[in-house]
């Protein structure tokens, strides 16, 4: 039975798998080594999210995931007033719901490889211009998210992680030192670009491989077609499965 690695985010995690993603790009690396489940609810800040816990990591489960991304922030950050105000969550709180995610999966596993990612920048421009480009005349007056405000729940979750010591990406940091990382990055302000995706690709590959997670060093499944005698096949199938 191959390990399992969960994503477990919002939208950014949920559109991980599309073309050019970076949890579909993860899923490559691991393929026939290891299971990339994805598990991101659009819309969805940590609040929330700590209502799907038991259900994505039951307690007591035989086989619990060797490694988890947590991946919010991004709609905690939405500003109180403005038109996401119903997704914001007060950055004290975020913290302490990441902090409360962490735990429950330390009790699943306390082994479990466990890598916080920060909310990624805001363009506000960019999110101004997708609205108008949605609902023209109708489209928000005043931006429902800041650049400032996200960094400083990216602030929180480096700090969250330090703190337990955890590994993290700070992909809030990260895209703000590529010039022009505003249309490079993001496609309407917030959710991430084909080359977006390929930084938190990298990061995340970066964290596992410092940690244990190398795909290069672990085992495939089943035997590599290498090392099949076609003469007689089961003999690598005995050596590898009983």
């Amino acid at each position: 039975m191959r390990p399992e690695i969960v994503l477990f985010g919002d939208s950014i995690t949920a559109q991980s798998f599309r073309s050019g993603g970076w949890g579909s790009a993860l899923a490559d690396a691991y393929s026939r080594k290891a299971d990339v489940v994805v598990r991101g609810y659009g819309g969805y800040n940590t609040r929330w999210a700590l209502f799907l816990l038991h259900h994505i990591f039951p307690l007591g489960s035989s086989s619990p995931p060797v490694a988890t991304t947590i991946f919010f922030g991004a709609n905690d950050a939405a500003l109180k007033g403005r038109t996401s105000d119903r997704q914001h969550v007060p950055v004290e709180e975020y913290k302490d719901n990441v902090r409360k995610i962490v735990q429950h999966l330390k009790k699943c596993s306390p082994t479990m490889l466990i890598v916080l990612i920060t909310p990624p920048p805001i363009d506000e421009a960019g999110r101004q211009s997708y609205a108008e480009s949605i609902y023209g005349e109708k489209a928000m007056k005043e931006p429902e998210r800041t650049n400032e405000t996200t960094g400083i729940y990216a602030q929180h979750c480096v700090a969250l992680a330090e703190e337990l010591g955890l590994r993290c990406v700070n992909l809030w940091s990260k895209m703000q030192e590529t010039n022009d990382w505003q249309k490079k990055y993001l496609s309407d302000g917030l959710h991430l670009t084909p080359e977006g995706n390929g930084v938190v690709f990298d990061e995340v590959s970066r964290v596992f491989r410092e940690a244990w997670l190398s795909p290069e060093e672990m085992p495939f499944d089943f035997p590599h077609h290498s090392q099949i005698d076609d003469e007689n096949p089961s003999k690598a199938f005995e050596e590898r499965c009983l």
